[in-house]
């Protein structure tokens, strides 16, 4: 090596050389691609569940087997989703099929895993089970269900099967306790019956088949609401949420509370 090249002229040279040789190619891979997943589908609401699926596995496990057996097998994490009806009012696909007494959704769920309580033992008439909630937690009876559904009417859902549990359960005397409402007349419905608007929310007061008055948002379940006087509701299932209009206000105004949670607006 001639006088003239320097040592660092040698280790730039050594450098680059090593750099474009094969081996040093071969040493130094491109990052392949990541392997295609074939089986994977679109996940819009990634890490949460499809709203639209919770809602129909809640709201089919009232009535359809079939199809609540389809949902939970293609979405097996379904079996412990919950929905909110509004306000608040959650339920689960075992807590529709306890209040509804349909025995074989709720052994299908429990069987893929869906957490059972003291509103499920009661309809599968697990008597036993339902003595121990109450011998660990006296008063636990007087909980509501879904939709404020007392626990003594998910024993008489059960029927038959169930009639051991729903005699101890009335022997207790408060296991079928529901909400206080009052009755209202058809005149005093008349004068909350219309439309209202909260910000970019617009809803209804109506009268549903059962000639019971309802909160209506479209793409929303309607809510039966319960009188309490004056201008004061809950919405079903919510007992601690409330809907009060002054009817002194021209135009009628409203404010509906849950917890510190509030919305106010008037009618159209």
């Amino acid at each position: 090596m001639p006088d003239s090249i320097s040592r660092r002229q040698v280790l730039v040279a050594a450098g680059a050389s090593a750099l474009f040789s094969p081996l040093a190619a071969r040493a130094q891979p491109a990052t392949p691609a990541a392997p295609p997943n074939p089986g994977a589908g679109p996940w819009p609401d990634f890490p949460h569940n499809d709203p639209k699926l919770i809602a129909e596995v809640v709201g089919k496990s009232h009535v359809d087997e079939a199809r609540v057996k389809e949902l939970v097998t293609t979405h097996p994490q379904l079996v412990n989703a919950w929905w909110d009806w509004g306000f608040g009012d959650w339920e689960s696909p075992l807590g529709a099929a306890s209040h509804t007494g349909r025995r074989a959704i709720a052994e299908f769920l429990i069987e893929r895993g869906a957490r059972i309580d003291i509103f499920a033992a009661a309809m599968l008439g697990y008597t036993d089970v339902v003595k121990a909630f109450v011998v660990a937690r006296p008063g636990i009876q007087r909980q509501l269900g879904p939709h404020g559904i007392p626990l003594l009417a998910h024993a008489r859902a059960g029927g038959a099967q169930a009639k051991d549990t729903f005699d101890y359960l009335k022997s207790l005397g408060d296991a079928g306790n529901a909400p206080v409402a009052k009755q209202i007349s058809p005149e005093e419905q008349q004068r909350f019956i219309g439309t209202y608007v909260t910000g970019d929310k617009r809803f209804e007061i109506k009268l549903n088949s059962n000639k019971s008055l309802v909160f209506a948002m479209e793409g929303e379940s309607d809510r039966i609401i319960h009188w309490l006087g004056e201008g004061d509701f809950f919405p079903s299932g919510v007992p601690t949420a409330r809907i009060a209009f002054d009817l002194t206000a021209t135009p009628v105004t409203f404010t509906i509370t849950a917890g510190p949670l509030t919305r106010r607006g008037a009618r159209q």
